[in-house]
């Protein structure tokens, strides 16, 4: 009996190590790639969404005429923090897709592959948070301890996220239209987000109950809103905020993986 647990944690521990491995070498790549034969490298994940503040600022400044303090900061932290979701989802959802050749080669555990596009995506917000940093240092706006809720925050997210990479790159394998209708979902999700806009102009303008209920279970606006409680008004994220965050990360993933575990197996009968 002892032996017998021995060798399934062995068992375990050595897979788990395997995956660790894999998963490394997929983000390496996808790294190397993504930044080959560009000059600037690394550095055009912090310019673009500086620059992409500057040109949203200027425009929605004076089309809003909203009064949002530290308006280009409230601004890149949301572009930043949905552009993680849109990006880990767009390729996660092909990931199955682009690794046919390999899948069929080779033993190994699929949901590496729309994991491994979360993980990378996580990179690439890691070097869009120091543009962050510069716009909070331009403003002269300080870290508070409330920065170390910030891993909290990407846990959830990465686990929503990779959920949802699940999910859609399962049903991609069977369904190709979902590539072209989640590029619509992705737009249309994006302009109910308070990314660029206040909820408070919904309630000033007397929006229906039901748009500001939809409004405030978005998942991506609460992790938004997380994410603006402890960088941008320095403050401990609300009971509502954290559980809605919460909730909807343990939903997705159950969700995802309940999907992508029950189609995995008839993957190589369609790529």
């Amino acid at each position: 009996m002892a032996d017998s647990s021995a060798n399934h944690s062995n068992y375990v521990s050595g897979t788990f190590s395997k995956d660790a491995f894999i998963l490394r070498q997929l983000v390496s790549t996808d790294f190397k790639l993504k930044y080959r034969r560009s000059i600037l490298g690394v550095v055009w994940s912090v310019l673009n969404p500086l620059l992409m503040m500057v040109v949203m600022s200027v425009v929605f400044s004076y089309m809003f005429r909203y009064n949002i303090e530290n308006y280009p900061l409230y601004l890149i932290i949301g572009n930043i923090t949905f552009a993680f979701m849109s990006d880990s989802t767009n390729q996660g959802m092909t990931s199955i897709i682009n690794a046919s050749s390999l899948l069929k080669k080779i033993k190994v555990d699929r949901f590496l592959f729309p994991v491994q596009k979360v993980l990378f995506a996580l990179v690439n917000f890691a070097f869009s948070f120091v543009a962050v940093l510069a716009v909070m240092l331009w403003f002269r706006v300080m870290p508070t301890w409330h920065f170390i809720l910030l891993p909290v925050c990407l846990l959830l997210l990465v686990v929503f996220c990779s959920g949802l990479g699940l999910l859609l790159s399962a049903a991609a394998v069977f369904f190709r239209d979902v590539m072209h209708l989640w590029g619509v979902v992705i737009t249309a999700w994006n302009y109910l987000t308070p990314v660029f806009w206040d909820v408070q102009m919904l309630v000033d303008n007397h929006a229906p109950w039901f748009v500001l209920a939809v409004v405030r279970l978005n998942p991506m606006y609460n992790y938004i809103q997380f994410m603006r409680d402890i960088v941008l008004w320095q403050t401990v994220p609300s009971f509502e905020t954290v559980a809605l965050c919460v909730v909807w990360a343990v939903v997705m993933i159950a969700i995802g993986i309940f999907v992508f575990k029950k189609t995995e197996h008839k993957f190589i009968l369609y790529i």
